[in-house]
């Protein structure tokens, strides 16, 4: 009689536990997904403000999709997007420091919007050297950060973005595959770091935020249990 009783009890305690990892697989995909596609739209608006300015050029036989961009730089970017949006949060639960300034979606849209206009600036502003846009784009992408973000986990992440990404860079035009007009910084321009770094920062925000509410619904069911 007594085992009896014990039995049902054993699919109510596996159930949760199968149910929080489905959860939690699940969301990571989804997140994945929503990261992608705005890394994809990102690049689309971005690239397009830096072509018209001729800031990079394409050669003619890779201009093959629309707002005149390579055919592999939204796909490219909507990747890196969804590969930071996942570390950021990743890391700051490795690192044990949860992180919770400015933890709302106004905060992170006004993150977009600096973003987008500290990429506006690489690109419409007039400056007389490139060394003054530089140092400008330097201090508006470290004014974004301790705006928006100020923890040292995205700080580091968003120094080695710009270098990876830059490197990445520095590799892809030495190979021809685009190129910038008048580059200072070896194959680039010396403030396309700045503009990774501040890239990174942004999609670390956006993905930290997601993230928010995987931490919501397993704290729910966690109190259901």
């Amino acid at each position: 009689m007594a085992e009896s009783d014990a039995l049902p009890t054993l699919p109510k305690k596996c159930g949760p536990y199968i149910s929080s990892v489905t959860s939690h697989g699940m969301n990571l995909v989804i997140r994945g997904i929503v990261l992608f596609f705005i890394g994809v739209f990102l690049a689309l608006v971005l690239n397009l403000l830096q072509i018209q300015r001729n800031v990079t050029l394409f050669p003619p036989d890779v201009i093959t999709s629309i707002f005149s961009s390579a055919w592999w730089v939204p796909p490219c970017c909507g990747t890196a997007s969804a590969v930071i949006g996942l570390l950021y949060p990743c890391m700051d639960r490795h690192l044990g420091e949860p992180h919770k300034f400015k933890r709302e979606w106004s905060s992170v849209m006004r993150c977009v919007a600096v973003f987008v206009g500290i990429n506006h600036a690489s690109a419409k502003v007039d400056f007389a050297n490139n060394i003054q846009l530089s140092l400008t784009l330097a201090a508006l992408s470290i004014g974004l950060w301790w705006t928006f973000d100020r923890s040292r986990s995205g700080f580091g992440l968003g120094v080695g973005i710009a270098f990876l990404a830059t490197l990445v860079s520095q590799l892809l035009v030495y190979n021809g595959v685009y190129q910038y007009t008048s580059p200072d910084f070896l194959y680039v321009r010396s403030w396309l770091p700045c503009i990774f770094f501040a890239g990174g920062i942004t999609m670390g925000n956006i993905g930290r935020q997601l993230a928010m509410y995987e931490c919501k619904v397993i704290a729910e069911k966690s109190h259901e249990d």
